[in-house]
C-alpha cells in the first residue's frame, strides 16, 4: 500500500456502477478511511450510507457566481443547507469533511459563516476548495492564514487544481499558513488541468522540507505507471517525477556530470521513487554518455571505434530521428564488427479482434533455439500482442513495459507507424523503435528490439536460461 490515509473513492450517487464500485472499495479491507463526495442533498448522503464508506466529503458551493447562475439560491438558503446536510450526515454515524465550492472566489465573511456553520452541525473537517485554480501564492498565504485565525478548532484542508500550473505549489503553501492536510491525485489526474500532483507533491515534501511522511514514495513510480494504464491517460514524457525523460540525460555536458557524480543534474536520487537514471543517445550525446551506454550493453569499443559509433549517432540525431538503445547496439555492432547476437526471435504471430471490445493474440518466440508459444487477450489487438510476447517471455525473465508511443509518419490509412518503447528488466532499461504499416508489427517490432537489448550482453554474448 502506498500510504495514504484517506481517500475519496468516489461521487455515490452519480451512477449505480459508481455506488458499487466505492462498496467494493471500503469492503476490502484496506488500511484507510473511504469518503464518497456527495452534494448538499440528502439524497446523495443516503447513497454514501448504502457504500459503507467511513464518511463524506460534503460539497457546497460558497461564492456568489455559483449560488445565482447554478444553483439560484440566496446565501441564506445555503447556510441552512450546510447546517441541514452537515447534521443529517452526522446523525447517520459519517465523519464529514466540509468543502466550499469555489471558495476562493468566495467573499471571506460569507465563507467564514457557512464553514462556521458545519462546525456547530459537527462537520470533522473544512476545505475551501480552489475549483478554478484561480490561486495565486500570496493569495493563498492570506486565506489560509486568516480562515486558521477565525476557525482554529477544526482541521483545514486544501484542495488545489491546476488551471495556471500552480496546484502544487499552492497546496504547499496552504499547509504552510494553516492547512493540515491536502487532496492531491495520482498523476494529478482531475476535471480541465487537474488536481494537486500526489507523486510530485509527496516528493517535494520530503525532499525539500524534509517532512517525514507516511507515503512510501519508492513505490510512487510503479504506482504512477500502474494508474496511468488503467485510466489510459498516458503520461508527458517531461511530466515532473514520474515522467519518462525525468531521469533520462543525454546533453553531454549533463552525462559527463552524472557520471562523476549525480546530484550535479538531479535534485534528488531516483531510488527515492523507486526509478533509475538511464543515459540516452542523440545529437547532444556527449562521448563519455556514449560510452557509458555501450559499456552497460558489455560493449567495450577503441577510441577509434567509439569516435566513429559517436558521429554515426550524431548523424542520425541530426535528422531529427529518435536513437533508441536498440539503434545504437546495432550501431556498434556494425561498427566494431560483432555479430548481431538476438536471442528472441519472432516466428509466428496471430491476431484475432471483432467488434467486441477483447482481441486474442498468440505468439510463436524461439529464445535462444527454444520455441515458446503463448496467446492473451487484450482490449486491443495491440494490447493483446504485447501481453502475448510478455507472457512468453515472462516465462523465463520478467520484463515490464513502461511507456509506450506511436506516431503516424505518413498520412492516409495505410500510413507508416512509428511505435517508441520503454521497457525495464529489473534495474536496467531499454529503449527501442518499430516502423510498420501495421501498428501490431510495429508494436511487436519495438518490444522484441527492446527485449533483445536488455538479454544481449556482448561481454558474455547472449542471455542464458535460467534453470
Amino acid at each position: 500500500m502506498l500510504g495514504v490515509n484517506a481517500i475519496e473513492a468516489g461521487f455515490a450517487a452519480a451512477s449505480e456502477g459508481e455506488l458499487e464500485a466505492i462498496k467494493l472499495i471500503a469492503d476490502a479491507g484496506l488500511k484507510v478511511q473511504v469518503y464518497s463526495m456527495a452534494r448538499g442533498v440528502t439524497n446523495d448522503i443516503d447513497a454514501v450510507l448504502k457504500t459503507g464508506a467511513i464518511g463524506v466529503h460534503l460539497v457546497i458551493p460558497s461564492s456568489d457566481l455559483h449560488l445565482k447562475y447554478k444553483l439560484k439560491k440566496t446565501r441564506e438558503d445555503i447556510l441552512k443547507i450546510t447546517e441541514d446536510t452537515t447534521q443529517y450526515a452526522k446523525d447517520h454515524g459519517l465523519k464529514v469533511e466540509l468543502s466550499a465550492e469555489d471558495a476562493t472566489r468566495s467573499d471571506l465573511d460569507f465563507l467564514t459563516q457557512m464553514f462556521k456553520a458545519g462546525v456547530a452541525a459537527g462537520a470533522d473537517r473544512l476545505c475551501p476548495c480552489d475549483t478554478v485554480g484561480v490561486l495565486i501564492p500570496e493569495r493563498t498565504i492570506e486565506l489560509f492564514s486568516e480562515l486558521k485565525k477565525r476557525i482554529s478548532n477544526v482541521p483545514l484542508s486544501v484542495h488545489c487544481h491546476d488551471d495556471f500550473g500552480l496546484a502544487v505549489a499552492n497546496s504547499i503553501i496552504a499547509l504552510k499558513s494553516g492547512a493540515d492536510q491536502t487532496h492531491v491525485t495520482m498523476n494529478g489526474l482531475g476535471e480541465r488541468a487537474g488536481n494537486a500532483s500526489l507523486e510530485e507533491l509527496a516528493v517535494v515534501l520530503k525532499a525539500q522540507y524534509k517532512v517525514n511522511l507516511a507515503i512510501k514514495t519508492e513505490l510512487l513510480y510503479e504506482t504512477s505507471l500502474l494508474v496511468s494504464r488503467i485510466t489510459d491517460f498516458p503520461l508527458q514524457p517531461n511530466k515532473a517525477i514520474v515522467g519518462e525523460n525525468a531521469f533520462v540525460h543525454e546533453s553531454g555536458m549533463h552525462t559527463h556530470g552524472i557520471l562523476s557524480n549525480p546530484a550535479t543534474y538531479e535534485p534528488f536520487n531516483p531510488d527515492i521513487i523507486g526509478r533509475t537514471r538511464r543515459i540516452a543517445s542523440g545529437k547532444h550525446s556527449g562521448s563519455t554518455g556514449i560510452r557509458a551506454s555501450l559499456m552497460e550493453m558489455g560493449f567495450d569499443p577503441n577510441d577509434e571505434q567509439l569516435k566513429e559509433i559517436f558521429q554515426r549517432v550524431k548523424s542520425i540525431g541530426d535528422k531529427g530521428k529518435r536513437v533508441a538503445d536498440a539503434d545504437l547496439q546495432a550501431i556498434a555492432e556494425l561498427i566494431m564488427g560483432l555479430p548481431a547476437i538476438r536471442p528472441i526471435k519472432l516466428e509466428e504471430i496471430t491476431v484475432v479482434t471483432g467488434s467486441r471490445v477483447t482481441s486474442t493474440a498468440s505468439v510463436r518466440l524461439n529464445l535462444n533455439g527454444k520455441m515458446l508459444t503463448e496467446a492473451a487477450t487484450g482490449v486491443g489487438p495491440v494490447d493483446a500482442a504485447i501481453s502475448a510476447i510478455k507472457k512468453a517471455v515472462g516465462i523465463v525473465e520478467p520484463i515490464q513495459l513502461d511507456n509506450y508511443s506511436v506516431k503516424a509518419i505518413t498520412g492516409g490509412t495505410n500510413a507508416v507507424t512509428e511505435v517508441a518503447v520503454s521497457i525495464s528488466k529489473g534495474d536496467r532499461k531499454a529503449t527501442a523503435i518499430g516502423v510498420n504499416e501495421d501498428i501490431v508489427i510495429a508494436s511487436v517490432e519495438a518490444m522484441l528490439s527492446g527485449m533483445n537489448v536488455l538479454m544481449t550482453n556482448h561481454n558474455n554474448k547472449e542471455f542464458k536460461e535460467k534453470s
